[in-house]
């Protein structure tokens, strides 16, 4: 299991790169400033990396709790990717039709074109990232300890 200042890195790391690509795409593609877009993306990005640690946290308690491991087949990756999204699609709908004073059809059809990025680049992201940072190694006897609590 992952640590709490690896969780807080990889969900740092995620929410940087990823407003780093967002906010001049975002402008460019949808017609908005680089300001509206831009508080759009810093918002959603601290909604999202609170998000983010929990959800992890859960995700990989309840993966644990019913696999024995942490460690994600392809389709645990992308069942993560899928319930990550639509969890704050539902989080973020409302506050971007209020910021950009937009219809919630509008902010829901921008907030999937969002969705539909971070969903390829959560995908891409944490395999990479578990590659750069592999989960550690549990031994029998700590998996045991671990198991019994």
């Amino acid at each position: 299991m992952r640590g709490t200042a690896d969780r807080i890195r990889h969900a740092l790391s995620f929410e940087i790169i990823a407003l780093l690509i967002v906010v001049p795409g975002g402008a460019l593609l949808f017609g908005f400033s680089m300001h509206d877009i831009g508080m759009i993306a810093v918002v959603s990005a601290t909604i999202a990396t609170l998000w983010n640690y929990l959800y992890n946290l859960l995700f990989d308690h309840a993966i644990l709790r019913i696999t024995g491991q942490v460690a994600k087949t392809i389709w645990v990756r992308v069942l993560h990717a899928v319930l990550f999204e639509v969890g704050i699609l539902l989080l973020l709908l409302p506050f971007i039709a209020w910021y950009l004073g937009i219809s919630v059809w509008e902010a829901f059809k921008l907030d999937i074109s969002f969705t539909v990025f971070y969903f390829c680049y959560a995908f891409v992201f944490n395999w990479l990232y578990d590659l750069v940072f592999p989960v550690p190694r549990r031994t029998p006897a700590e998996a045991t300890v671990t198991n019994a609590l």
